[in-house]
C-alpha cells in the first residue's frame, strides 16, 4: 500500500483503550488498534482472549464501556449494527450463519438490502424501476459474487442441503453482498478440511487484492500456517490485554507470544 501524505488518512478502523467488563470478569483492558486501508490485519490468541468480544464491539453487538471505536475517523459507539454495516462494515461468524430453507441466490441477496432503494409501496409492484434495480443487484451477485465464490453450481440449492464448506462460502457471499470497506472475518476456517481451507484462503486474498473489491480484511483465526501467509499486520491477545501489534515475522520472533500462545513449537506445526 502506498502511503499518503498524511498517514491518517489511511487508517479505516480504530480503537482508542477500548475496555469491555462483564461483572467482575475484564474481557478487554485498554484495547488500542489501527486498520490501514488495504489491509489483512490478523487478530489471534487463546479461547477466552477476548478475540470475539472484541469483534462484537466493533460491529455494534457490544457497547464499550471504555474508549472509542472509530471507523474512517467517525466515533460510531453508539451505532447499532444495522447502522454501521450501512457505513460499511460487514462480518461473518464462527458458527454459519444461513438461512438453510433458502436458496443460496436468497441468501445471498439478502446481503444486498441496504443497498436497495425501492420503497414498499413501489416494490409491492414489480415492473419499472423496482424491477430494473432488482435485474442489477442480481447481476452483481451473479457476476461478481457467485463466480469469485464458485458457487455457480449450487446457486439454485436450498443453503441447509449444503455440506458445511459450501454453507461457509455463502455466508462470504453474503457479507460481500453489502459491498463493505472493511469485512470481519471470524474463523473462517474453522471446521473445513485441507482443499476447503486452501479455497477459502484464496478467497480472502482475491477479495483483498482483486481490483473490484480491495476489501480490508480483519481475520479471527486460529490457523497459525494461514494467519501468517496471509496477513499484513498481526494484532496478540492475551486475557483482554494486547501483548504486541506487528508484522507476521516480529509476531513469530517475540518470545512472550510464543511463550502464551504458540508454545515452545514451530508455529507452522500444528493448528491450534
Amino acid at each position: 500500500m502506498q502511503a499518503n501524505q498524511n498517514p491518517a488518512d489511511d487508517v479505516l478502523l480504530e480503537l482508542k483503550n477500548v475496555s469491555m467488563f462483564f461483572g467482575k470478569v475484564t474481557a478487554l483492558s485498554d484495547v488500542s488498534l489501527q486498520i490501514r486501508k488495504g489491509e489483512i490485519h490478523s487478530v489471534i490468541g487463546p479461547n477466552g482472549a477476548g478475540k470475539t468480544v472484541m469483534m462484537n464491539c466493533i460491529n455494534g453487538v457490544y457497547r464499550p464501556q471504555k474508549g472509542q471505536v472509530c471507523f474512517q475517523g467517525q466515533i460510531i459507539n453508539h451505532a447499532r449494527p444495522h447502522e454501521r454495516a450501512r457505513l460499511g462494515i460487514a462480518r461473518t461468524f464462527q458458527k454459519v450463519e444461513v438461512f438453510g430453507g433458502m436458496t443460496v441466490l436468497d441468501n445471498i441477496r439478502l446481503g444486498r438490502h441496504i443497498h436497495m432503494k425501492s420503497g414498499i409501496l413501489s416494490g409491492a409492484v414489480y415492473k419499472g424501476k423496482t424491477a430494473r434495480e432488482e435485474i442489477e443487484h442480481r447481476k452483481f451477485i451473479e457476476e461478481q459474487i457467485i463466480d469469485l465464490l464458485e458457487i455457480e453450481h449450487i446457486r439454485n440449492k436450498p443453503v441447509g442441503m449444503l455440506p458445511y464448506g459450501l454453507q461457509k462460502r455463502v455466508e462470504l457471499g453474503r457479507a460481500l453482498a453489502l459491498e463493505p470497506k472493511l469485512l470481519i472475518l471470524d474463523e473462517p476456517l474453522a471446521g473445513l478440511n485441507l482443499e476447503e481451507v486452501e479455497d477459502m484462503a484464496r478467497f480472502i486474498l482475491d477479495i483483498n487484492e482483486e481490483k473490484h473489491w480491495q476489501v480490508t480484511c480483519l481475520l479471527v483465526e486460529h490457523d497459525m500456517g494461514v494467519v501468517m501467509d496471509l496477513s499484513d499486520r498481526v494484532f496478540v491477545l492475551n486475557f483482554g490485554n494486547m501483548i504486541m501489534d506487528g508484522t507476521p515475522a516480529e509476531v513469530q520472533s517475540n518470545p512472550d507470544v510464543i511463550k502464551a500462545y504458540l508454545g515452545e513449537e514451530d508455529l507452522y506445526a500444528t493448528r491450534a
